[in-house]
């Protein structure tokens, strides 16, 4: 029967592992350092970026809102700025107001009448024009929005 030695025994002794800089660990601590390479997020870390994109959304998602809303009111204020330059060129050139929008429309004053971006189903309501002349009976001198609200200030958007 032969005695096994310490060096021939390496089944009871732990491995050496190269760890950084070529010098060698034992194994717990070999074993240690392959955790560590190989461990993912643990849930508080997930749970801090979850809050902190919470925090931005919540500040963010307002501020798109109210720029969406503010830029409704300002395309109705363009359009209602469009169709009155129309009504007055065409009252200019015709010596008369025209009869409705469709009218700017099939004349070449408008290329088509647009639809009111706060109130998408609602339509434009169209203001007589002064009855102090004789040639202005019948048509519109003025439009504005039916679009039921006020805007970002507080002006009611039949008031535009």
């Amino acid at each position: 029967m032969r005695l096994k030695t310490r060096e021939s025994n390496s089944e009871s002794t732990p491995r050496a592992r190269i760890g950084r800089g070529g010098r060698s660990m034992p194994g717990a601590q070999a074993s240690l350092a392959v955790r560590r390479v190989q461990r993912g997020f643990t849930f508080m870390e997930l749970l801090i970026v979850m809050a902190v994109i919470g925090i931005m959304a919540a500040v963010a998602i307002p501020k798109v809102v109210n720029s969406l809303r503010r830029a409704k009111e300002v395309v109705m204020m363009q359009d209602l700025s469009a169709m009155r330059r129309a009504i007055d060129s065409y009252w200019t050139d015709k010596e008369k107001p025209p009869a409705n929008l469709q009218e700017l429309v099939s004349a070449g004053y408008l290329r088509e009448v647009p639809k009111d971006p706060v109130c998408p189903d609602c339509q434009w309501n169209e203001i007589p024009a002064p009855a102090d002349d004789t040639n202005s009976a019948g048509g519109i001198g003025d439009v504005k929005s039916s679009a039921p609200g006020e805007d970002t200030n507080g002006k009611s958007f039949a008031e535009y």
